[in-house]
């Protein structure tokens, strides 16, 4: 598996999990139905991932692979690093200082979304700040609502399913460009 596979295979993972997991709050009528689209687009994601060609790039050392960042390079981890201390910090404040747990998948969408445009820059793909600003504000969005007092479907509709969904999505748009 390439390195862009494996990008995307995370990204669908935590599309996957963003949904399962926000689905809970929500009744099972609703919950179930969005469970399992969410394990069925997963898992034709996984198989279209597999069946993707890959072409000479940054995996195999061609000479335009030099000019690529690495994809899971430095820059990555430093990236990833900064949204777990992050997301840690939130998670502490929004729990024990301002006891509203609640707000919890808002800041974790939030700094997710905000990881993006880290990533955007150091894996140099544009294209990446629209995930970044789409989840971002899905987070940002359920932050307001979480202050608001919104009950805990509503928050995790909008900060939890639909980040969830801009994930899957992305990488489903993903196959289809090179």
């Amino acid at each position: 598996m390439t390195s862009n596979q494996t990008g995307r295979l995370i990204g669908a993972i935590f599309g996957l999990v963003f949904v399962a997991a926000n689905a809970g709050a929500l009744p099972t009528v609703a919950a179930v139905p969005l469970r399992v689209l969410a394990v069925v687009s997963f898992v034709a994601l996984f198989i279209a991932l597999r069946r993707t060609r890959t072409t000479p790039a940054a995996d195999e050392g061609t000479v335009a692979a030099a000019a690529a960042p690495k994809r899971f390079g430095r820059g990555y981890r430093l990236v990833v690093a900064a949204e777990v201390v992050a997301a840690l910090a939130g998670f502490l404040v929004i729990t024990r200082v301002l006891h509203t747990p609640q707000a919890s998948v808002a800041w974790l969408s939030l700094v997710v979304g905000l990881h993006f445009f880290g990533l955007a820059a150091v894996w140099r793909m544009p294209s990446l700040r629209w995930l970044a600003a789409a989840m971002t504000a899905c987070g940002a969005a359920g932050l307001v609502l979480a202050a608001c007092g919104a009950s805990l479907a509503v928050i995790a509709t909008v900060a939890g399913i639909a980040p969830g969904v801009l994930l899957l999505g992305s990488v489903w748009w993903s196959l289809r460009t090179p």
